[in-house]
């Protein structure tokens, strides 16, 4: 089945916000009056689509001749895919309620590579399985992590074994890492990812609720509102990187590597150079995307809840000093709930070859931002769709591939036709 998602044309970035009949893509931050903010919006609890949305999708052609093309829709409440990095071919599907899928040819796997949901709290919309990462030494010693939400509430990071079978993880081999006591029901985070240095970065909300009422995002003395940076081939469970930034514990938890996060719900790292992609869901006016180039020191304060986006929270006038500046933004005009891609290295697809892709969960848009000649940020809306972004994936060729909460698909961008 193909399926094109598309707009007339590519818009270029040139300025934060407009009064437009159709609002401009995302831009880099310029500095604007500080926000007035007002009730949370929970995008995955009061502006989702409906679970049992259509598939149907209305083509239009695309200057950018790309498109969605229609792997399999034959999932339940997708929030991931990935690969193994074993040259099998296969898929893995995260499933919202604590399964993991294998698709294979197109296929959904009869059985689940991996079925835990009688540990898994999914009642929430925010919780349930929601994070996969397969170890960079898979083919040699079957190791995989999942994140998830524990039916008392906790966020939990687990270790977990293939079985003989390679269709088949063996449930009896977990080992739990960390169990994170998690304030609310929501801002859960569940981002798992190996950088190029081999260790596993992890993510985690600030706590929930609305405004990070608890101070975690600024608070290093918690794991909440962070990304973390664990060596779990040492140590028991896991070992602190030497190179952490605070790897003594003294002035944080040793396993912070950046903070001031509201919910990062989806990052990666650029396969090709290294760079960390951040996209960090906003409260009710901003998200954004934040990057860290390869090589850079951690500890980076990315703003929240003392800054939303380039903007003061909660102030007219607001402390910036050692605070990061997001790379991109776009305000609330264009969707309520960013979702972090990748930056795309694959073949088939030439003309986004260096672009990072990323999407909002809310109104479907999903952006390729690039960096111009001159090195500034710049972003360009890529494709429309009415899909329930809940997350993008690569395959092991770096082909790009998005899931749909609302239709349960998987889908796979191609060259539209």
């Amino acid at each position: 089945m193909f399926v094109a998602f598309v707009l007339p044309a590519l818009i270029a970035l040139v300025a934060c916000g407009a009064d437009t009949a159709e609002a401009p893509p995302p831009v880099a931050p310029a500095a604007t009056a500080a926000p007035t903010p007002t009730a949370e919006v929970l995008p995955s609890a009061t502006a989702q689509p409906a679970a049992e949305a259509s598939p149907a999708r209305s083509p239009t052609p695309g200057a950018a001749g790309v498109a969605l093309e229609l792997v399999t829709d034959d999932l339940q409440r997708p929030v991931f895919a990935t690969h193994a990095g074993d040259d099998s071919g296969r898929l893995f599907v995260v499933e919202q309620g604590g399964t993991i899928a294998i698709v294979r040819g197109g296929q959904r796997v009869a059985q689940p590579f991996l079925d835990i949901t009688a540990l898994v709290d999914s009642s929430g919309s925010e919780q349930g399985l929601l994070g996969l990462a397969f170890d960079p030494r898979y083919r040699e010693n079957g190791r995989f992590f999942v994140y998830y939400t524990a039916q008392n509430g906790d966020n939990t990071l687990a270790r977990y074994q293939v079985s003989r079978a390679p269709d088949a993880a063996d449930p009896a081999s977990a080992t739990i890492l960390f169990a994170q006591k998690d304030p609310a029901p929501n801002h859960n985070g569940g981002m798992l990812a190996f950088g190029p240095d081999g260790y596993l970065y992890v993510g985690l909300g600030d706590g929930g609720s609305a405004g990070d009422p608890w101070g975690n995002g600024q608070n290093r003395a918690t794991l909440l509102g962070k990304i973390l940076r664990l060596d779990v081939d040492r140590g028991a469970p896991y070992a602190i990187p030497a190179d952490n930034p605070w790897p003594d514990g003294s002035d944080a938890r040793a396993e912070v590597w950046a903070y001031g996060l509201r919910n990062p719900w989806r990052f990666s790292f650029d396969r090709a150079t290294g760079d960390l992609y951040i996209a960090d869901v906003g409260q009710n006016q901003y998200e954004e995307i934040d990057m860290q180039p390869a090589g850079a020191r951690g500890g980076l304060n990315y703003g929240w809840n003392t800054r939303e986006g380039m903007h003061c929270f909660g102030s007219d006038t607001c402390p910036a000093d050692g605070m990061v500046d997001p790379v991109a933004e776009y305000t609330h005009d264009e969707g309520c709930s960013v979702t972090g891609g990748y930056v795309y290295r694959g073949a088939a697809l030439p003309q986004l070859a260096g672009a990072y892709i990323y999407g909002d969960y809310c109104s479907g848009t999903i952006w390729a931002l690039r960096r111009d000649a001159a090195g500034a940020w710049q972003s360009s809306r890529l494709l429309a769709s009415n899909a329930s972004i809940s997350s993008f994936g690569e395959d092991q060729a770096g082909e790009l591939y998005l899931t749909d909460l609302g239709s349960h698909g998987l889908y796979r961008f191609v060259g539209a036709k």
